[in-house]
């Protein structure tokens, strides 16, 4: 047995498992890290692009697409601290945009046909994905509304609006269910990175850089990438949810991230509105909150901070009412900006277990349980939201590896 509880020889299983997915031609390449009790076992096999001699490595730089959002809560319980937001405090002193909301009668109704909101939306509202707006479970032109959100809020290359431009935009459209009434994905984590701005008096990304990067040493994390460091870069993949072809994303040479965003996106948008960084940088986010928000003796968040947003603040009506894939909410729940596993139905998903995933290739958990971070990163996108092989193979063989 090797430290922490980790076997050497079932750890060497999970780097054979993982080196398969690079031989049969799935990813080009791939690093896994699982630490555990003070002990870690880091994997990298494989190179950053297909056909390339190029070997990935410990310093690759990743396109983390939505493990953007447990950053942009991890920022706004920052300013809650500082009193500068306030949980159930409404969102309209500094975002006027979203007053005196108006909510659709029917989803598959006029735009306009609409009733008042029954109240404002809230700073918590927007941390657990209950502002009342958000992507729609269904194919596109299903609904009136699916239309009217395309043409206000598309952040897509090459006619990105401002954060200030998207919130008037965002402000002009109708709500989509009442606030607090049930989870919908994504929009919260862009409307919460605005709010940040707002509140801090700086551009969100700089916030970032300043509250959470330079304390945690994330010194490869931003919105886009440096000249200098360009050549570190994993080309990313598409993924054809038809086929499961792989097309060409985005690569190092004229990257769309090679140049700071319009857009920051808090929610990580996979059009260059998210987040780059390597495994260590995120390991750096993930072990402040794992030891309850210090890190190196410094202290980010309160403990009481983290334990809030990493337990599921949503009731069983609210998770009837939602839509992500079926029988999600079945054994999971949402704290601020990540998921929390609320029933065991897996050895690698113990109770209590939070993380969230980017769907450009990325994944992260934190067991409070185990004292155990697992991360994988990669850049072939996921098809759909349920993890792909590769990562339920991950967290399978990173678990059987417990050795105590």
């Amino acid at each position: 047995m090797s430290g922490g509880g980790l076997s050497k020889a079932r750890l060497r299983r999970l780097g054979e498992v993982m080196s398969g997915y690079v031989e049969r031609g799935e990813v080009p390449g791939v690093v896994t890290f699982v630490g555990r009790r003070g002990a870690a076992d880091l994997l990298v096999v494989g190179t950053k692009a297909f056909g390339s001699s190029d070997p990935i490595r410990r310093d690759t730089l990743f396109r983390v697409t939505s493990m953007t959002k447990p950053v942009t809560a991890a920022a706004a319980m920052i300013l809650v601290e500082e009193c500068k937001l306030r949980l159930d405090e409404p969102v309209d002193r500094l975002l006027p945009e979203l007053s005196a909301r108006r909510v659709l009668k029917r989803l598959e109704g006029p735009v306009d046909d609409t009733v008042p909101a029954n109240r404002p939306i809230s700073v918590r509202d927007l941390l657990t994905f209950r502002m009342g707006f958000g992507d729609i479970p269904a194919p596109p032109g299903t609904y009136p509304i699916q239309d009217a959100v395309g043409e206000q809020l598309s952040v897509a290359p090459p006619n990105v609006p401002t954060p200030d431009e998207w919130i008037r935009r965002l402000g002009t459209l109708p709500l989509l269910h009442q606030p607090g009434e049930r989870w919908m994905y994504n929009t919260g984590a862009d409307v919460l990175g605005v709010l940040i701005a707002r509140a801090s008096g700086q551009p969100f990304e700089t916030f970032l850089r300043e509250r959470l990067f330079e304390p945690l040493g994330m010194t490869d994390t931003g919105f886009s990438v440096p000249a200098a460091k360009l050549g570190r870069l994993a080309t990313s993949y598409w993924t054809d949810p038809d086929t499961g072809a792989l097309t060409l994303h985005d690569q190092a040479e004229n990257s769309l991230w090679s140049r700071p965003p319009t857009f920051p996106s808090g929610g990580g948008n996979p059009h260059c509105g998210s987040l780059v960084c390597t495994v260590d940088d995120y390991l750096a986010l993930a072990q402040m909150m794992l030891n309850g928000g210090t890190h190196g003796g410094e202290r980010i968040l309160s403990r009481p901070t983290i334990e809030t947003m990493t337990t599921d603040q949503l009731t069983p009506a609210q998770k009837a009412a939602s839509g992500f894939f079926p029988g999600y909410f079945d054994s999971r729940g949402w704290g601020f900006g990540l998921s929390v596993v609320t029933r065991r139905d897996h050895p690698a998903a113990p109770l209590g277990t939070y993380g969230w995933d980017g769907g450009l290739g990325t994944i992260w958990r934190s067991d409070p349980h185990e004292d155990m971070i697992t991360i994988l990163m990669t850049q072939c996108a996921w098809t759909s939201p349920n993890p792909p092989n590769i990562c339920l193979d991950f967290w399978t063989t990173a678990y059987q590896a417990i050795d105590d």
